[in-house]
């Protein structure tokens, strides 16, 4: 079991906490040790997806957009301490508090993409695309080579969606430069993304697992784009990240028959479909096995919560603790978020302590645990 969910890694860090889950002291140790810094933003996004990755190699990598049209809103703190009362199992209702990941990239000064990945051609994963596109530069653009077609209304809307965006898709997807588009499937590698010049894989790279041009045939088929969905494997200093898109029992079965290798132990994994019941086979998580699983946002009814539980699986949802952050150092993987009231909740309820810390390199986030380095 996880270092994080022993008792053992209680008591450390609980003992230590001023130090060692992001305080000053413990971010400055590290930032002399080391420049090398890989970190994961898991934004949200309503009911869809986006994740960035900002590599330790200094690339880049966004994979989905959604609420990239809307003006942000303040949250009521109020509300929120009304929810940390009851524990980390609240409500802390994040999900109507969304973030804006183009206003996120402003911020956190990220004004040039290396490589945004289209998982796959639903407008929940490409929401404010063209917003994106228009403020920030984008030098590749992977997709899929799908058929799918989408209407809108006459006021070029589709349940809440906008044709510009299903347009300004269409324009980057045939574009030859900044962005170039690239259509790639599961065992593609080259030394941009994967190997080094003499076709080693690099110690920061990503792995296609998915789509096939079988599983897309399929998604075509069935007029359900899920299973189309890029699922990729970020390897950074020894851990795992697996991101899967919407990815439907189709990919997975593939991911448990051709990667089983590749999916077993992550540390991470951003949980298949924002983390929705689907009529999964739940028995995946028994290979893969994550540390922390990261769930979207849905319907609480929709939401396979109890999958994690009955395995006694870490998870953390937007909904609770709002953006969540990743920063991975020298192998030690640091997990914090936005939601300050949450940060809070988690302290008093797993280690006993009353009040969040900022993480101190992260001045928008607050810190929430950490795992030591091969733990």
């Amino acid at each position: 079991m996880g270092l994080v969910i022993s008792l053992v890694f209680f008591f450390v860090v609980l003992t230590n906490c001023h130090k060692c889950v992001g305080g000053k002291e413990f971010a400055e140790k590290h930032h002399l040790k080391s420049n090398f810094m890989a970190k994961i933003h898991f934004l949200n996004v309503g009911e869809g997806d986006c994740s960035i990755i900002e590599q330790d190699n200094g690339n880049v990598t966004m994979i989905d957009i959604c609420c990239g049209n809307i003006s942000e809103k303040v949250a009521d703190t109020v509300m929120f301490a009304e929810e940390a009362a009851k524990g980390i199992r609240g409500n802390f209702n994040q999900k109507a508090y969304p973030t804006n990941p183009v206003a996120y990239l402003n911020r956190q000064g990220i004004g040039t993409i290396f490589r945004y990945v289209q998982t796959h051609p639903d407008m929940d994963h490409m929401d404010g695309l063209d917003n994106l596109s228009k403020s920030v530069t984008i030098l590749n653009f992977w997709d899929t080579q799908n058929t799918k077609q989408q209407t809108f209304d006459i006021s070029g809307k589709s349940s809440g969606y906008l044709m510009k965006d299903w347009d300004c898709y269409q324009r980057l997807r045939k574009s030859q430069d900044n962005p170039k588009a690239l259509f790639y499937y599961d065992g593609s590698a080259n030394k941009y993304f994967a190997e080094d010049d003499n076709g080693v894989l690099k110690d920061d790279y990503l792995k296609i697992l998915s789509p096939t041009r079988g599983l897309l045939k399929a998604a075509e088929e069935a007029g359900d784009w899920n299973d189309s969905s890029y699922v990729i494997l970020y390897c950074v200093q020894g851990r795992k990240i697996l991101f899967c898109g919407d990815a439907g029992m189709g990919t997975i079965n593939h991911l448990l028959d051709k990667h089983k290798d590749d999916i077993s132990n992550l540390d991470v994994l951003i949980a298949p479909h924002h983390g929705r019941d689907s009529d999964k086979d739940f028995t995946f998580l028994d290979i893969m096995k994550p540390k922390l699983t990261l769930i979207g946002n849905a319907k609480c009814q929709n939401l396979a919560y109890d999958k994690w539980n009955s395995r006694n699986l870490k998870h953390i949802q937007n909904n609770q603790g709002g953006d969540i952050l990743i920063d991975i150092h020298d192998g030690e993987m640091h997990v914090s978020c936005s939601n300050k009231t949450f940060a809070e909740a988690y302290r008093r309820e797993v280690f006993n302590k009353e009040g969040a810390i900022k993480n101190s390199q992260n001045p928008d986030y607050w810190c929430l645990f950490y795992y030591k380095s091969g733990k």
